[in-house]
């Protein structure tokens, strides 16, 4: 079984050449607007190609990263959703390996919850849908810049899957404070600009709203988005019962 998972789309989506890359996400993360919040539980981010959706990502991570020269945030683990492109997953795919390469370095991956996602029936153990998939991979550079490599990270692949089943998973990795979420999530696809505005901000609106009824043709993570209602829902009743 081969412990490592080699980036895909290095070269591709971001540039395979380690300092250029560095240089790249310290860039944009320096120029994001970074307004005044509290840690942030649950982001959602593109994963298009950085010439693309670079910007817009590093406003999501430069949350992340200390205001006025402050501590980090204590951000410990990261889980980590996105749809596959590549093959067909019925369920979940949760890869074997024991770490994700890039030309950053290795981050490695939580095994022990990985493991644990097991006695989920939604959930398949496999590398082969996320050897080629670039949904999970183009949000490591940022995370591995905005926090600095010290987290660990459970990366799932969503397929054909209900929101309930992936809340299900969600319920189980939510964790606390340590705990990151990060959905990867296009919205729209080959709409005119003007109206692909419209649309994604209609999106964003329901997203904000907690809306569990996205379709893909909308967000293409809209299976891993429509259980963040299910989730939050989940987690706040869990709170007022305690």
């Amino acid at each position: 079984m081969p412990a490592l998972r080699h980036a895909a789309v290095a070269g591709l989506f971001y540039p395979a050449e380690t300092a250029a890359l560095r240089q790249l996400v310290a860039r944009e993360l320096d120029e994001a607007d970074r307004p005044p919040a509290p840690p942030p539980k649950l982001l959602i981010v593109p994963h298009a190609g950085y010439a693309y959706s670079g910007p817009v990502a590093a406003t999501a991570y430069a949350l992340l990263r200390p205001d006025g020269g402050g501590p980090r945030h204590a951000i410990e683990r990261v889980v980590l959703l996105g749809p596959a492109h590549r093959l067909a997953v019925r369920g979940l795919a949760a890869p074997k390996v024991h770490a994700f390469a890039t030309p950053l370095g290795n981050v490695t991956l939580d095994t022990a919850a990985l493991a644990e996602l097991e006695v989920l029936p939604q959930i398949v153990r496999s590398d082969e849908p996320h050897a080629l998939e670039h949904s999970l991979e183009v949000q490591l550079p940022f995370l591995q810049a905005a926090l600095d490599d010290g987290f660990v990270l459970v990366p799932l692949l969503v397929g054909n899957a209900t929101p309930e089943a992936v809340a299900q998973v969600l319920d189980v990795l939510w964790g606390d404070a340590g705990t990151l979420i990060v959905i990867s999530s296009d919205l729209s696809h080959y709409l005119p600009y003007a109206l692909a505005q419209n649309v994604d901000h209609a999106t964003a609106e329901r997203i904000l709203a907690f809306d569990s009824g996205l379709s893909p043709h909308e967000a293409c993570g809209s299976a891993a988005q429509s259980t963040t209602a299910l989730s939050v829902a989940h987690q706040r009743t869990s709170q007022v019962r305690s």
